[in-house]
């Protein structure tokens, strides 16, 4: 978790954050701390080398039969969930912001099958808009300001195909009151905005970190 990592990594990620947010430019700090992280995976606070547990929970949960199916994976970080779905069938895209985390990606996994590329949330390839059958985003909503968050939250939800399934993973606030990031966790009137674009949710998971301190989520969507 975010908290645990060293006081000198927070205050960095939280230096870099601001700095990118005051030159309007809220996610360029991203590649930035891939790049200065020269290949050690200790200096990217989220990057555990495994795939999230609740994800693994989701499809262990779930009769999925993924053959045929696509999944894309936003803001992929160093893979590990983009590989997870690839094991279990899924034909996966994934994208990150940072070409250093994507070159990251294919050094990691040389011989994968999943489509890594570099994409970015405010500018995503048109042809990507209802192609996916399952799409995920981990933990990327909340790294971002509250004054991007229904740019993204539109640019998400424009993925999820016909019949297909959002699976969102988040850190959880009660209120609307300012979070003081990052991250910024998402507030119920957050998530509710899925539903403007045609998303309806489906299951709630809370869960919290290994300290029992921060409120987590996972949200199961659905389009019609």
């Amino acid at each position: 978790m975010f908290e645990q990592q060293p006081q000198t990594l927070r205050e960095k990620v939280q230096k870099l954050a601001h700095q990118s947010l005051d030159q309007s430019n809220p996610s360029a700090w991203f590649d930035i701390l891939y790049a200065e992280a020269k290949g050690d995976a200790g200096q990217v606070p989220w990057a555990k080398l495994s795939p999230h547990p609740v994800l693994e929970s989701w499809l262990n949960d779930r009769p999925i039969t993924p053959e045929g199916r696509s999944a894309l994976v936003t803001g992929c970080g160093l893979g590990d969930d983009a590989e997870t779905l690839a094991a279990r069938g899924f034909e996966v895209t994934a994208f990150d912001i940072s070409p250093t985390a994507i070159a990251w990606c294919r050094e990691r996994f040389p011989d994968s099958a999943v489509n890594y590329c570099v994409g970015d949330f405010f500018n995503l390839d048109p042809a990507w808009q209802g192609q996916f059958d399952l799409v995920e985003d981990s933990r990327n909503i909340q790294a971002l300001p509250l004054e991007v968050r229904s740019q993204v939250i539109e640019a998400i939800a424009a993925l999820v195909a016909p019949g297909g399934t959002l699976l969102i993973i988040t850190r959880h606030r009660d209120n609307d009151s300012q979070p003081d990031g990052p991250p910024w966790p998402l507030s119920d009137r957050d998530l509710g905005e899925f539903s403007q674009w045609g998303l309806a949710e489906i299951q709630r998971h809370e869960f919290w970190d290994g300290d029992n301190t921060i409120k987590q989520l996972r949200v199961e969507y659905r389009r019609s």
